[in-house]
């Protein structure tokens, strides 16, 4: 999984090729200037600094920061439980560690995010994957039964806006989800780096708001929404808090206060919230004008994804169509897709793949697309 993984992000770069497969979002409307800046005006400050500055829980001036913006998300945050991590995948390998030893099962969505898997695979652990709904997500009914019929050590999901599905699950399913699992004493990893590309009315809420036994272990990070070349992030762990900051000071040691600073400045000073909604509006906009091209262009069958926020479509073509012949043919034309096999540790999304719209619409962008419905419908011949 992991080879698969890294193979399709190197094609991006070694092949200069049309980023449909690309797991980030586009930069350029990344404010990085405005956070370079104020890094530039806080190195010139302070001149000693030393490793003591960095240490776990990280920053205060950002954590407090962190602390505001889920407050005025209208979701309450404890400064106190916050720790800054190197992006959110370090959060997410420092909470499972926290919750399983090798050899333990941890059920996830089906599709899944691939970095849960390879967080697992790095552990040592087992993936039990869920059946998992576009719209409502995890399937609790069936999670609840496994649950009942062998040890499960935890659960990791993405319940707003998942990669790939691109779903909201609906608030009393997240409800339900909590109380299943706080029930049978089973912590769960949330990962919420979408949280913030929301298409509706108002921001979503997290399983976080509804844990009242400290047994969510919530992870974020600004990679995708303010620049992913700092790469912070943070976890609020609840309940195994301590044993997470232990692991982060193992694992890493520190975090670099530059960026901590810097982000915590420019959430202070740059109008955040406009940023956010600017970027919302093109992703929701080309989230629309790719699933109408993947309509028009794709072979009879194909059915998409309707994501309510993120900037990935999930596509399901045809069943014999093998998504590894279309990524390579696509790479030969210099485009890349996320084929299936990377969102599962079996071949069940074999004919799927997953899309980026984050970039802008282009004629380049449109070209490739209609590129890849003809290799689509060629493969559906062979």
């Amino acid at each position: 999984m992991s080879r698969l993984v890294l193979s399709t992000l190197r094609s991006i770069n070694s092949h200069e090729a049309v980023p449909l497969g690309s797991p980030y979002p586009d930069a350029s409307p990344f404010p990085l200037q405005r956070i370079s800046k104020y890094a530039n005006i806080i190195v010139r400050r302070h001149h000693h600094w030393s490793v003591l500055d960095d240490l776990p829980p990280g920053n205060p001036h950002l954590i407090r920061q962190i602390a505001r913006r889920y407050m005025e998300n209208g979701q309450s945050a404890d400064p106190g439980e916050i720790i800054i991590t190197v992006g959110a995948t370090e959060a997410l390998n420092l909470c499972l560690q926290a919750v399983a030893k090798p050899g333990d099962t941890i059920a996830v969505e089906s599709p899944t995010y691939y970095a849960f898997l390879h967080a697992i695979e790095r552990l040592g652990m087992r993936a039990l994957e869920v059946p998992t709904h576009p719209r409502d997500g995890i399937d609790i009914e069936a999670l609840a039964a496994i649950m009942d019929s062998q040890p499960i050590a935890a659960c990791m999901v993405m319940p707003n806006f998942q990669n790939p599905l691109g779903f909201q699950m609906p608030e009393h399913r997240k409800i339900e989800l909590v109380r299943v699992l706080t029930e049978r004493q089973i912590p769960v990893i949330e990962n919420a780096i979408y949280n913030e590309l929301y298409y509706g009315e108002s921001h979503p809420t997290s399983l976080k708001s509804y844990d009242s036994t400290g047994m969510v272990l919530h992870c974020s990070s600004f990679s995708k929404t303010l620049s992913s070349a700092y790469r912070v992030g943070w976890a609020m762990p609840g309940k195994y808090r301590d044993l997470v900051e232990k692991y982060k000071f193992l694992n890493t040691l520190t975090t670099s206060s530059i960026p901590q600073l810097a982000i915590a400045e420019y959430l202070i000073q740059d109008g955040y919230d406009h940023h956010l909604r600017r970027i919302r509006k093109s992703y929701a906009q080309q989230a629309s004008i790719m699933t109408a091209m993947v309509q028009r262009f794709f072979p009879s069958g194909t059915i998409t994804s309707q994501p309510m926020g993120g900037y990935v479509l999930w596509v399901e073509l045809p069943e014999w169509i093998d998504s590894m012949k279309l990524y390579h043919l696509a790479l030969e034309r210099k485009i890349t897709i996320g084929p299936g096999y990377m969102f599962s540790t079996t071949d069940a999304y074999r004919s799927c793949i997953r899309l980026n719209y984050s970039y802008p619409w282009s004629t380049e962008i449109e070209a490739a697309l209609i590129t890849v419905g003809q290799l689509a419908a060629s493969c559906e011949r062979s």
